[in-house]
C-alpha cells in the first residue's frame, strides 16, 4: 500500500516539466543586478545599454501616420521590400557591402531574433560556436538553446579587446563551425580595423567557419569608421550581417532589426521567421524606413553627444584612479577595478549600497570580464557627472579602509 509520503514524493514538480537545456541557462546576470536596482531609491543607473535620446519625431510621425491611414496589416514575411531595398542601399552605402534585397536581405523583430535565426538555422546538436569574450550575455544561452556548444575565446584589456588571429587558431577543434563577432563591443566599446580583421578572415577561411556578424553598434564609431566583415574579400557568402535601428536611430522599444547573407541563409532564416513571428509589425517596419531615408542628421548629431561623453567618462574614470582602456565603439566603458582587490560582483554591490550608482558587474559578459564593471555613458552629461563623483568618493572611503 502507498503511503502519503510516497505519493507526495511521486509528484512532479513544474520544473521537472521544463526541458533540460531551459533549466541549465542561468537568469541574465544585468537583470539579476537590475532587480536590486529597481527596488533603490536616489540611484543614477549607468547600466542599461540603450539611448536616453528619444526617437527622432519624424520617425515617431510617420508611425501615427501610417496609423491615422489604417496600415495594421502583416507584410511579407520577409518585410517591406521598400524597406529592404533601403537597408540594402544604406549598407552599400556606409559599410561597403552589397546584398540583392529581394531574397538577401530579412527583416527581424531587433537584431536579437536575427540572431536567434541565424544560429537555429545553422546548429546541428553538438555544434561548437565560438564566441569572443567579454561580449553581450546572449549569445551563449541562444547557443545553448540551439544544442551548439559556446566556446568562449578570452579577450584583453592591453589588446584593447581586439579579437586575435593566435586566440581564435587555438579555440578552433573539429567541431568548430560557426564565429560570433560584436564590433563594435558591448561591453567593452572595443572596435576591429581592416588590419585587424584581415587574419581573422584568413583564419575563417582556411577552417571553412561561418560567421555571425552583429554590427548592431556599427554607426557609433569615435575616430575609425566602421569596417564591416562582410566586405571583407570572401566573407560576403561567409557571413550573416546582423544589425538594427535600436541603437543609431535611438528605437529600442519599436524592435527593428534585419539580417542580410547569402539567399540559402537567409531563405531557411526566413523559414523559422514565417512560422514564428510571421512578420515584424508593419508600423515598426514604416518607422524604420523613415529613420533610413530622412534620419541621418539625427543619427549624427546623437553620434556626436555620445563622443562627448565617452570622453568625460573615460578622464573621469582616469582620475579617480580606475584604469580605462580607450572604447572607440559602441557607448560603454569597461573600467578595470583590479586596483581595488575586490571581485566585479562585490565592486558592484558595494558601489549600488553605498554610492547609490548602479553598474554592470563584468563577470557577466564571460571570459575576461572579471575585475571589470561595464558603464553605459548613454545618459546626460549631468547625471555621469554626478556619478563620477560618487564613484570618486567610494573609491576614497575604499582607500581609507
Amino acid at each position: 500500500m502507498i503511503t502519503e509520503e510516497e505519493k507526495r514524493k511521486s509528484v512532479k514538480s513544474m520544473q521537472d516539466y521544463l526541458a533540460p537545456q531551459v533549466r541549465a541557462i542561468p537568469p541574465s546576470g544585468i537583470r539579476k543586478f537590475f532587480d536590486l536596482v529597481s527596488a533603490s531609491k536616489d540611484v543614477i543607473s549607468l547600466g542599461v545599454g540603450e539611448p536616453d535620446f528619444v526617437t527622432p519625431w519624424h520617425v515617431r510621425d510617420a508611425a501615427v501616420y501610417a496609423l491615422e491611414r489604417g496600415r495594421t496589416s502583416y507584410t511579407s514575411n520577409a518585410g517591406m521590400i521598400e524597406l529592404r531595398e533601403a537597408i540594402a542601399e544604406y549598407l552599400h552605402r556606409e559599410f561597403q557591402t552589397t546584398y540583392e534585397p529581394t531574397n538577401e536581405v530579412l527583416v527581424t523583430v531587433g537584431g536579437s531574433e536575427a540572431i536567434d535565426l541565424a544560429l537555429r538555422a545553422l546548429i546541428v546538436p553538438g555544434d561548437e560556436v565560438l564566441i569572443p569574450e567579454p561580449c553581450y550575455v546572449s549569445y551563449s544561452p541562444i547557443c545553448s538553446l540551439t544544442g551548439g556548444v559556446p566556446v568562449g575565446i578570452e579577450t584583453f584589456a592591453k589588446d584593447e579587446f581586439k579579437l586575435t588571429a593566435e586566440s581564435l587558431r587555438a579555440s578552433i577543434t573539429e567541431r568548430s563551425k560557426i564565429l560570433v563577432l560584436c564590433y563594435p563591443s558591448n561591453p567593452t566599446g572595443a572596435i576591429m580595423t581592416r588590419e585587424d580583421w584581415l587574419p581573422i578572415a584568413k583564419v575563417v577561411e582556411e577552417h571553412d567557419l561561418l560567421v555571425i556578424s552583429d554590427e548592431i553598434y556599427a554607426e557609433l564609431t569615435y575616430g575609425e569608421k566602421h569596417v564591416s566583415f562582410a566586405a571583407l574579400p570572401g566573407m560576403k557568402d561567409r557571413t550573416i550581417l546582423v544589425s538594427g535601428f535600436s541603437k543609431a536611430f535611438a528605437m529600442t522599444g519599436w524592435r527593428m532589426g534585419y539580417a542580410c547573407g547569402h539567399p540559402d541563409i537567409i531563405s531557411a532564416m526566413l523559414k523559422i521567421h514565417q512560422y514564428t513571428v510571421m512578420c515584424a509589425p508593419v508600423m515598426g517596419q514604416i518607422a524604420a524606413l523613415e529613420a533610413l531615408t530622412n534620419g541621418m542628421e539625427e543619427k549624427d548629431r546623437m553620434v556626436e553627444s555620445y563622443n562627448q561623453r565617452r570622453r568625460l567618462v573615460v578622464s573621469g574614470f582616469r582620475e579617480i584612479g580606475l584604469q580605462c582602456h580607450e572604447p572607440q565603439g559602441a557607448f560603454y566603458a569597461f573600467p578595470s577595478i583590479q586596483s581595488t582587490g575586490m571581485t566585479s560582483e562585490a565592486f558592484a554591490q558595494g558601489l549600488l549600497t553605498d554610492a547609490r550608482v548602479a553598474a554592470v558587474p563584468g563577470n557577466v559578459f564571460g571570459l575576461g570580464g572579471e575585475g571589470f564593471l561595464r558603464c553605459s555613458y548613454a545618459y546626460s552629461v549631468t547625471q555621469l557627472s554626478e556619478a563620477l563623483d560618487r564613484i570618486g568618493q567610494y573609491m576614497h572611503r575604499l582607500k581609507q579602509g
